[in-house]
């Protein structure tokens, strides 16, 4: 047998073996994998589970929270009202945010986004999903034209009836932007009533985001600077940090 044909034969009963051992009846067996580190993370990822952590309890990567204890960027992400009490959100919620030309717009943006396969381009309930199962509500009819900021906000984040929440899709300062485009359908289901909302010409909102505690989605007030951190600034001793943190070179 000329070397060629045995080392020929020898690598294709290699990959025909490797071909076996890797088929296997178990579903949730991979088989054998080629460098398995290469895809699979050896430290702990919290939301990839590939084998038994033997340091946390129950054997799972995730732990809970520590009880009382919220999330950064999430402080006002639940407004801790019950689904059902949408009567003390009329009462209590409170719009943060001006009624600026730009926020009614990004809430129109928004409510395109989120709302209108449901409620309609005009908010008469005549969007494509809302003509197919109906009930969706009129703006600007009935009790639904007076509708204020706390109980649109509270709708969006718990849902009513048939309609299903949307807290986890939109943070509370898009909530409260929807709400106000809401308004603007409220007058004659007539997006070109835009103008008749807006109250202030531009004026610097006042809310949660100016100490980093809102949703960081749409908070750039969130990337702050730290110190002269990504401040677009140089150090004063290039190669030498910061005296005031590392003393002096000498």
């Amino acid at each position: 047998m000329s070397p060629s044909l045995k080392y020929g034969l020898s690598a294709a009963s290699l990959v025909l073996s490797l071909g076996v051992a890797s088929c296997t009846p178990d579903p949730n067996s991979p088989g054998v994998e080629y460098a398995p580190e290469m895809y699979e993370s050896i430290p702990y990822e919290p939301l990839r589970q590939i084998r038994f952590n033997t340091i946390n309890s129950f054997g799972i990567n995730e732990r809970t929270p520590a009880a009382g204890t919220v999330p950064r960027g999430k402080l006002a992400y639940f407004d801790h009202i019950p689904k059902d009490s949408v009567g003390i959100a009329e009462r209590t919620l409170h719009n943060p945010y001006a009624y600026t030309k730009e926020n009614v717009l990004e809430g129109q943006a928004l409510f395109t986004r989120y709302c209108q396969h449901c409620h309609g381009e005009k908010g008469d309930g005549q969007g494509p999903v809302g003509m197919k199962f109906k009930g969706v509500p009129n703006y600007s009819a009935g009790a639904y034209k007076t509708m204020n900021d706390g109980h649109i906000y509270h709708v969006i984040e718990w849902g009513r009836n048939r309609m299903m929440p949307h807290g986890s899709q939109v943070n509370p300062e898009e909530r409260w932007k929807i709400a106000m485009y809401v308004h603007v359908l409220q007058i004659n289901n007539d997006p070109a009533d835009l103008p008749k909302v807006v109250k202030v010409a531009a004026p610097a909102d006042v809310t949660s985001a100016s100490t980093g505690e809102a949703s960081a989605m749409t908070d750039p007030t969130n990337q702050k600077p730290e110190g002269k951190a990504n401040a677009n600034s140089h150090s004063e001793t290039p190669g030498q940090g910061t005296k005031g943190r590392n003393g002096s070179m000498n």
